[in-house]
């Protein structure tokens, strides 16, 4: 690793989940799954899951700390498990499945045992945080079958995830827990009929289905980044619409039945607010069209970024 590049590792269960978070995030060369924290040299994935070769399903990411810290990525890290299990995850259980953050450095090391102290001391779970913390061993790259899982087949991977519970375990634990009050004073009241009581505003009258200024749209709730103007187009809607989010992990899809339609809608991930609904018959890629409330999102210039505290999205820009 060049001195502008480092390495983390992390296992996380079944390294199928651990992918996107990470490799959407601005600052990330690669994320790469594989096994680590064993013995046998260049296992396969039926002899790790045979749990005879002491090692864990893992990510292995490359990233530009200068960009995206390595604490940054911790907080991502435990965000995706449930570090209170010391059997699996989920349910995916045996020794394969194990939680663990391997260091490569002192440094590393000191920085998990802190962000780990830090989340036992917040009182988020109820029992001991069990993840183990052990310096990196070698690294083996898992089947090409496994690389990209959730892109290559992203059907079976959102039916695995969903049927697992990791989904409903990290969003009992860490969506933002909102006071009605609270929220009330801070948001207007089609923003909060809107990210509350899922309305929908009406369309060609909201602040941003013309915007064209470079930036990024965070929930107006939470501040956590969805969308960017990179990913932004007329749709013709009235309602701002975009290609994709800025990281698949974002958002959350849940099945709307109301007025009499069959619908997909939009959710913020940590805050849970509603933000409108996705249909396939966009311009992008995936042929996604993200049609979202205007009172949703709060818009960040991208000259502000950094004041804001979004540093790391400044290079999307680019």
């Amino acid at each position: 690793m060049t001195a502008a590049v480092e390495q983390a590792m992390f296992a996380g269960g079944c390294f199928w989940c651990m992918v996107s978070p990470f490799e959407e995030t601005p600052g990330i060369l690669s994320v790469v799954s594989g096994y680590s924290g064993g013995s046998t040299e260049n296992p396969t994935y039926e002899e790790v899951c045979s749990e005879t070769t002491g090692h864990a399903e893992v990510v292995h990411i490359t990233f530009d700390p200068s960009i995206y810290s390595y604490e940054k990525l911790l907080d991502v890290f435990w965000r995706q498990i449930d570090p209170t299990d010391a059997g699996g995850q989920f349910h995916d259980r045996g020794e394969s499945y194990r939680t663990a953050i391997f260091y490569y450095n002192e440094e590393q090391r000191q920085k998990a045992e802190a962000s780990k102290a830090a989340l036992q001391a917040s009182g988020r779970f109820d029992k001991p945080i069990v993840t183990v913390i052990e310096p990196a061993k070698e690294f083996y790259p898992a089947e090409d079958y496994h690389q990209g899982y959730h892109r290559t087949n992203p059907f079976r991977y959102k039916m695995y995830r969903k049927g697992s519970g990791r989904d409903a375990f990290i969003n009992k634990h860490w969506t933002v827990r909102k006071e009605e009050g609270e929220l009330r004073s801070r948001l207007s009241p089609i923003q909060y009929e809107v990210t509350q009581n899922n309305a929908t505003e009406r369309p060609f009258t909201g602040e941003y289905w013309d915007h064209k200024e470079e930036g990024l749209y965070v929930d107006i709730v939470s501040g956590e980044p969805l969308f960017t103007s990179r990913e932004k187009y007329d749709s013709g809607c009235g309602w701002p619409s975009f290609t994709k989010p800025v990281k698949e992990a974002a958002i959350t899809e849940v099945l709307d039945t109301s007025h009499f339609m069959v619908r997909t809608e939009v959710r913020s991930k940590e805050g849970d607010s509603h933000l409108g609904h996705v249909f396939d018959d966009g311009p992008g890629p995936n042929g996604l069209r993200y049609c979202i409330n205007s009172a949703s999102l709060r818009f960040i210039p991208v000259a502000d970024l950094e004041k804001e505290g979004y540093g790391e999205y400044v290079g999307h820009f680019n």
